[in-house]
């Protein structure tokens, strides 16, 4: 029998007041699964089930739904990693015929068409000068191959440079290399005593109010000289979040700060490391970050985005110096002995590949400007809310840093989207909005509004 029917007028969905119950009930009984067994990244237990956890049931396009029927606007790509919105059919195919073909086998002295395929691409598509694609499998794992290329490079051609200088307030994952050129106290303090020896130096996104991005830029990298004054020869690489400083809260820079760094890896020999498993890939409305300062890094690590949120997958990019560095005799050791069970794996290639046809033909690029663009203007009027500190934004990257008011202002926040069918997720007391590149004009609306009218509820 069929039940009474009602509209969501906030959301525009129906439901059959019949099924919610229903609903609820598989809700309840898979969040007590949850907290019986499951330990969530980033997450503080003792406020889990307090803040009410939400259930994602499926996806489709811009939009995720809970397991009780609500529809929800995804306004982070899903932790920064979907591009042309969920489950897009030609991604869905390539993969399932990937795996019809081929589902995985080692890339340990094998290889397949897809992870070739894929290698050629990025090459073609990446900063000049980076011809050699190291694959990985998420971020984090990126970042630590990047780091063991860069001293074991050095090392091989005669120079033991033991440390990495990293920027202050950076991320760069979770693993304990990627840790050690971390920079947010918040994330990385408690590992201090079993990490890499590194040297730091202030970021370049932390300024005050009467300080320009281009001078700022110029102190940190005159501090930066200063360092490498007193450790040339030890140092192996700089490693940098081009543009953007995600996780510390959306903290831009000017590309200025970029070409310095450049020029200090020429001028010491040290490497330049470029993360951008979180600004690569559009998310600055450029294929890379590096291409706003008009430079090429030695070594990049890429991620997210690549295979448009589909399936994990990460890569180096790296200079052929840097790959000649490890040709020699299998007596000599100079292989690099790093990889993993999943490297390469092809129905990830297939996705990533897919992925960048679609940008290709789609105009993914200029699609993200004009997202760029709407959020600037959208979001105009907000930077002038008392509630409101600074906005800050890069292409889609945007920041929306408000005046703390209660324990957790950020996430009440994104709460009151979250009941408004926005999905939003905070760093601190900054709302983070990064859309998928090929969301429309009418959904970036609707995102701004409520986000908007999130901080006015909450922020007063």
């Amino acid at each position: 029998m069929t039940g009474m029917r009602t509209t969501n007028a906030a959301r525009g969905d129906v439901t059959d007041v019949t099924d919610t119950a229903n609903r609820r009930a598989r809700t309840q009984a898979l969040v007590a699964k949850d907290a019986a067994h499951v330990w969530h990244p980033f997450t503080q237990h003792s406020r889990w089930l307090g803040d009410d956890p939400l259930v994602v049931d499926r996806a489709e396009g811009m939009y995720f739904w809970d397991t009780d029927g609500n529809r929800y606007l995804d306004g982070v790509s899903s932790l920064w990693v979907n591009v042309h919105g969920h489950a897009h059919p030609k991604i869905v195919e390539a993969v399932t015929s990937q795996l019809q073909r081929l589902d995985h086998t080692t890339f340990l002295g094998l290889t397949h068409e897809p992870g070739i395929e894929l290698a050629q691409r990025l090459a073609e598509l990446a900063p000049s000068g980076l011809n050699r694609v190291f694959y990985a499998g998420d971020g984090s794992s990126a970042v630590e191959a990047a780091i063991k290329m860069a001293y074991q490079a050095h090392a091989q051609n005669g120079g033991v440079r033991p440390l990495i200088v990293h920027v202050a307030e950076g991320y760069h994952g979770d693993t304990l290399g990627a840790v050690s050129v971390g920079g947010i106290e918040l994330f990385h303090q408690t590992y201090r005593s079993i990490m890499l020896e590194t040297r730091q130096v202030g970021s370049p996104g932390v300024r005050s109010a009467e300080q320009s991005a281009q001078a700022r830029a110029a102190e940190v990298l005159q501090e930066l000289r200063d360092l490498m004054a007193a450790h040339v020869d030890q140092v192996c690489a700089i490693i940098i979040e081009p543009m953007v400083q995600g996780a510390g809260g959306m903290l831009t820079h000017d590309a200025s700060f970029v070409q310095g760094i450049r020029a200090i890896c020429d001028d010491t020999g040290a490497y330049m490391i470029a993360d951008e498993v979180a600004t690569g890939i559009g998310r600055t409305a450029k294929m890379w970050a590096v291409d706003h300062a008009g430079v090429s890094p030695d070594l990049l690590t890429l991620g997210k985005g690549v295979t448009a949120g589909m399936l994990p997958l990460s890569a180096v990019l790296a200079t052929e110096e840097i790959y000649e560095a490890f040709l020699g005799s299998p007596a000599s050791a100079r292989t690099f002995f790093h990889g993993h069970s999943y490297t390469a794996n092809p129905p990830a290639a297939a996705a990533a590949l897919a992925n960048l046809d679609l940008m290709a033909t789609d105009n993914t690029l200029a699609n993200a400007q004009d997202v760029a663009d709407q959020l600037a203007r959208n979001l105009a009027p907000l930077a002038d809310h008392p509630g409101v500190m600074e906005i800050r934004r890069i292409g889609t990257m945007t920041g929306i840093e408000v005046h703390p008011v209660t324990e957790r202002t950020g996430f009440d926040v994104c709460q009151w989207a979250r009941r408004h069918g926005v999905w939003v997720r905070p760093l601190g007391d900054v709302v983070i909005l990064m859309p998928p590149l090929a969301i429309q004009p009418a959904e970036v609306d609707t995102l701004t509004a409520t986000v908007t009218a999130a901080v006015d509820a909450v922020v007063r």
